[in-house]
């Protein structure tokens, strides 16, 4: 991660060896460009006409500086031309701020001092602004190079980034959260780009079990034989094909207020996911390591409300296990029972998320009789092919808590797009041998919407989001504060938001 400090000293006093500014669409040579240049680069004007350099959405001038004791380089990002969406003005200058850690990156700086722009431009204020660029910039900063032995091939961003401004109790305040989430997205990615080998599901409960002694959560799991006698029938039967023992991981943040609303939030967590007897073709699995992703999410989230201490209770349920095939494992046509009592035929064991969603979902409904339940997983490819890779799936009945995660999602930058929810799509699980089907009919298509009518089954007349990420939870393109072929964290920044603000 990036070296994050404040200053209220004036940019032209900076010691850095690199100063960068982020300018608008259109720009004028302000009076200060003016100052720049003449302290720097006498013929900058001329150079950014020269190259072109209008201020458009994530173009980048670097402009080399000689005979100044300590500036080296210039960094100019356009953040281009403000929209009436104040949130899509705010994500251009989030690409803006990804854009800037890639070129300082590039050319070895030290240091980058840089000033904020107005916060009227984006309607938040100082702390929310300093936040939103200190985060950005660690999410742009981080790389997945623990297998690189090769040195050469090292390019995690390390340089200090000194955010310039007047008011230091808020440039603190707003750096102080940005760390807090910028770590536990970075974590999440982490686990989700290590080897499926690694991050087994002993090991992603370890690691819960970990965070929840560090930040002195309540922490529960449940072992694999513990998981069958409990009549978890979903979770048990997708981890019977592996060799390696299913977890129940249940973590638990108390806000000390006896009437605080109660949220569930509940990760699939497949560490791999072959597709278990109804086999991925070889191209498709390559990337089913990423299949953990909402487990990780949710994880990681635990972590980050335990120090920003939100005004909820926040219980966060995560089955984990591999989907793999061997003799043991669940067959086409088996029925499985789910811990509410349901039962669900299996005519696909590639639609795996589901059932061990299912038996989490059914225990926290159960158990903690929350206000609102949030699931977030890589759920479905259909889903990933009807939105791509920038928004997540929502599927809801409860339109107030659906507006209250898409609000969250355009504040934070998980962006998030409602799908279909209509009971049309109900008939689609029937089975004729057991209460549901694991796979919606042909004749229904729409495969995103017909598993979320699946996990409904399992969450009683709770007010319930569906949030399926299979589409945006690695290799985003175009985002300059992911990387290509690795994970985003995407989830972590939406919850800290949600519960964050829930009143």
């Amino acid at each position: 991660m990036l070296t994050i400090t404040t200053s209220k000293k004036a940019m032209l006093e900076q010691s850095a060896d690199c100063l960068a500014f982020f300018v608008e669409k259109d720009f004028s040579f302000s009076k200060e460009l003016q100052s720049v240049a003449h302290a720097f680069f006498p013929d900058l004007k001329s150079l950014m006409e020269e190259r072109e350099f209008t201020g458009d959405a994530k173009s980048v001038l670097v402009v080399p500086v000689s005979g100044n004791k300590h500036v080296k380089s210039l960094i100019f990002v356009g953040m281009g031309k403000k929209d009436a969406d104040k949130y899509k003005t705010l994500e251009f200058y989030r690409r803006a701020v990804g854009t800037l850690v890639r070129s300082a990156d590039r050319i070895h700086v030290k240091q980058v001092a840089v000033e904020l722009p107005g916060v009227k431009r984006f309607g938040i204020d100082a702390q929310e602004l300093t936040k939103e660029t200190v985060l950005t910039a660690q999410l742009a900063a981080y790389y997945f190079d623990d297998f690189h032995t090769d040195k050469k091939q090292h390019h995690p961003a390390c340089f200090e980034l000194i955010v310039v401004g007047d008011d230091t109790k808020a440039l603190n305040a707003g750096v102080k959260e940005a760390e807090i989430i910028a770590q536990a997205t970075n974590m999440a990615r982490h686990w989700i780009d290590s080897p499926p080998s690694v991050v087994t599901p002993p090991h992603l409960a370890d690691e819960a079990k970990k965070i929840a002694k560090k930040y002195d959560l309540t922490f529960t799991i449940f072992n694999e034989k513990q998981i069958v006698e409990m009549g978890m029938g979903g979770l048990a039967g997708v981890s019977r094909g592996s060799d390696r023992d299913c977890q129940f991981v249940i973590m638990e943040y108390d806000c000390g207020k006896k009437t605080a609303p109660t949220i569930a939030l509940v990760g699939k967590g497949i560490t791999f996911d072959s597709g278990g007897l109804s086999i991925k073709p070889a191209q498709n699995m390559e990337t089913m390591k990423e299949d953990m992703s909402g487990a990780a999410a949710v994880i990681a989230t635990m972590q980050a409300i335990a120090q920003l201490k939100p005004k909820v209770n926040v219980v966060a349920l995560t089955p984990i296990s591999e989907n793999l095939p061997s003799g043991k494992a669940t067959m086409p046509g088996d029925i499985l029972r789910f811990y509410n009592g349901k039962t669900a035929e299996v005519k696909n064991t590639d639609a795996e998320g589901r059932l061990i969603l299912a038996d989490a979902l059914s225990y926290a409904v159960k158990h903690y009789k929350p206000d609102a339940i949030i699931d977030i997983a890589t759920l479905t490819g259909s889903c990933a092919h009807a939105l791509g890779p920038f928004y997540t799936g929502l599927m809801s009945q409860h339109p107030d808590l659906a507006k209250r995660v898409e609000q969250a999602g355009e504040r934070s930058g998980d962006r998030i797009w409602p799908l279909p929810f209509s009971d049309d799509y109900k008939p689609a699980i029937k089975s004729t041998v057991a209460d549901i089907c694991n796979i919606g009919s042909s004749t229904y298509r729409a495969g995103a919407i017909t598993a979320g009518f699946f996990l409904q089954n399992f969450v009683d007349d709770v007010p319930w989001v569906h949030l399926d990420i299979a589409g945006t939870a690695s290799d985003v393109p175009d985002l300059p504060y992911y990387r290509p072929a690795s994970a985003t964290g995407v989830g972590v920044r939406l919850f800290v938001d949600l519960l964050m603000n829930w009143k």
